[in-house]
């Protein structure tokens, strides 16, 4: 039996309303294609998660098929599986969408092929697309060119409009709230699910009154105790607090694709003097951290210069991971902007526009004094409005002065 290989969902339902304004989806379509003419790129097909999320504000979920956003000099369109329905077309900045049936093997590629008639050069993300895919874009297409758009468009993405800050604004006083309910829930005896589901529940319905017209997805909290603490993303288990715990919130609202955190160091009614030494360590490389975030500063020299104040504490060779990275569209599966990493090995110098964490961590064995791992995390916005250099825009109090919890 024959069956249609595309299905049509266009006016399924009314157009959602939109994250951003028609204007920034615009500014993002112009930006991209500045650089597709710059670059000799015909059309360029977005797979990934962030790339289709912040060129359409469409958020797929995979399970299986694949997903693109294709855009040439003229129009855009997402291309989805029939499983979704017309939530594509409904979500798609512009309302361009093909959706394709699990009919056929090759059906995917068949709704490519339909939008690219005389593309000669093709713009991929390197940095995401599947060998599997790309030897079925060969096949299917042996007369394309096939060129990276995946770095130019994180360098792209890396510096954020003035609506992606207010978004981005908004949703760090919901991962302070997230955080607030942490400490509410914590007590001794409490497993770690528990706390992590109240915060979570917390987080979600606040994001359900801010954006009562969005879609409520992926918001997560990672809650550590004990030697759960020692990996900054140690899944949730359902261990319980004891007294005397070194303690990890993590909270992770996510809203429309875009992903903030809040991470603290706190201690379940006491904390012994090692740990207290430790943990004012690490406030203090964090609060230097923020310091040195400003325009015109080095990723790399950020880093080595934090280095040296783990070092003089003998305390180096206990730093976990790099010192902070970019915000925006991504998510610990959707992807990120690795460009901009407060690491040894990034030479991303920060620009205006840029927002970017400052999150320190040691972790000190467990046969140790002080055993544990030890986490600030503040996103601050780089800008020149003031004579700081940036905006820190958490506003969660840390330290021990503070996070020593009683309840």
């Amino acid at each position: 039996m024959e069956r249609e290989r595309l299905q049509n969902y266009v006016n399924n339902g009314d157009k959602a309303v939109p994250t951003f304004s028609d204007s920034e989806m615009q500014r993002r379509l112009d930006a991209i294609r500045g650089h597709m003419a710059q670059a000799g790129i015909d059309a360029a097909l977005f797979t990934s998660y962030h790339c289709i999320n912040y060129y359409s504000d469409f958020m797929f979920c995979y399970f299986g098929r694949r997903y693109g956003f294709l855009v040439d000099h003229n129009i855009a369109t997402s291309i989805s599986a029939g499983i979704d329905g017309g939530q594509p077309w409904r979500r798609t900045f512009g309302g361009r969408n093909v959706t394709y049936t699990d009919w056929q093997k090759d059906n995917y590629f068949h709704a490519i092929r339909g939008l690219t008639g005389g593309v000669k050069r093709l713009g991929i993300e390197f940095d995401h697309i599947n060998i599997d895919t790309l030897n079925l874009l060969k096949a299917e297409f042996p007369h394309m060119e096939f060129v990276d758009i995946g770095a130019a468009s994180m360098r792209l993405r890396m510096i954020k409009s003035a609506e992606e800050i207010a978004h981005i604004t908004k949703m760090t006083r919901i991962a302070d709230i997230g955080g607030a309910a942490c400490v509410e829930a914590i007590a001794v005896g409490v497993p770690e699910h528990e706390v992590a589901l109240h915060s979570t529940a917390t987080m979600v319905r606040e994001i359900a009154k801010v954006w009562p017209h969005g879609e409520l997805l992926d918001t997560w909290t990672w809650f550590q105790s004990g030697i759960n603490t020692d990996g900054a993303h140690n899944p949730v288990t359902s261990r319980k607090i004891e007294k005397g715990d070194i303690l990890s919130l993590n909270c992770f609202p996510m809203v429309a694709g875009y992903y903030v955190a809040l991470e603290r160091t706190l201690f379940a009614e006491e904390a012994s003097d090692e740990h207290i030494r430790l943990w004012n360590i690490n406030c203090a490389v964090h609060d230097r951290g923020k310091e040195l975030l400003v325009p015109g500063a080095k990723c790399s020299d950020i880093a080595k210069e934090l280095n040296e104040m783990y070092a003089a504490e003998n305390l180096l060779q206990y730093r976990s991971f790099g010192y902070g990275h970019s915000f925006g569209v991504l998510c610990h599966y959707y992807g990120r902007e690795a460009g901009l990493e407060l690491r040894e090995d990034c030479d991303t110098v920060l620009e205006e526009g840029m927002v970017v964490s400052m999150e320190p961590m040691i972790t000190v064995p467990n046969d140790l004094p002080g055993a544990g791992g030890y986490r600030e995390h503040d996103i601050l916005v780089i800008t020149n409005e003031n004579n700081k250099g940036n905006t820190n825009i958490t506003g969660f109090a840390y330290g021990p002065e503070h996070l020593i919890v009683k309840n």
